[in-house]
């Protein structure tokens, strides 16, 4: 009987010892900053809320733009949904890094949930490795919903990284939260004026 016993605990320690050095397959994901797809876990770790480190909020807001117009001001790293009666709702937002920021003028051409992307060929000229087109999803980029630019590259999309928000991290597109990008695309229609200050 102890021999059954001795065999079993044996054979248990060596189950353990192997599988705690065996490497776990790790999730490659893009890693924006750098331009290549690393490990998961070598990404900065989400806010412990897991949302935006800015917090959506209704303001005061002095506009000559009409309410449902987005406005946003790059170099504060705000978006701003003009609303009714003076007030605006303010949003945290990511921006284009050095080189990468713009202004403008447009209207939002397009919604989507969800949405599939397909990198431009000069991002994907930057950064070869680059799928030719990611399904949409929770991994995906442009995060849970996108709103289109006019004829531009460029849209309104959530992120996978809250982390971001509030950086110069993109290649041009403004990005909030997957939280605060669902939120915005309820209010907004499609053919919304879209300001873009730098």
């Amino acid at each position: 009987m102890f021999n059954i016993k001795s065999t079993i605990a044996i054979g248990l320690s060596i189950i353990l010892s192997a599988s705690s050095v065996v490497p776990a397959t790790a999730a490659l994901v893009y890693d924006r900053n750098t331009g290549s797809w690393v490990d998961e876990a070598s990404i900065a770790p989400p806010s412990p809320r897991g949302g935006s480190p800015i917090r959506k909020e209704i303001v005061e807001y002095q506009t000559s733009h009409k309410p449902g117009t987005i406005v946003i001001e790059t170099d504060e790293r705000r978006l701003y949904l003009v609303l009714e009666g003076g007030k605006a709702m303010k949003y945290g937002v990511g921006v284009g890094r050095d080189g990468f920021t713009w202004s403008g003028t447009h209207r939002i051409t397009r919604k989507a949930e969800w949405p599939g992307w397909t990198p431009p060929p000069q991002m994907r000229k930057r950064v070869p490795d680059l799928p030719a087109y990611m399904e949409g999803g929770p991994n995906n980029p442009l995060g849970a919903r996108a709103l289109y630019i006019g004829s531009t590259l460029y849209r309104v999309h959530g992120t996978s990284e809250p982390w971001s928000i509030g950086q110069a991290v993109s290649s041009g597109c403004i990005r909030l939260t997957n939280d605060d990008v669902t939120d915005l695309y309820e209010r907004v229609q499609v053919g919304a004026l879209i300001v873009v200050n730098h």
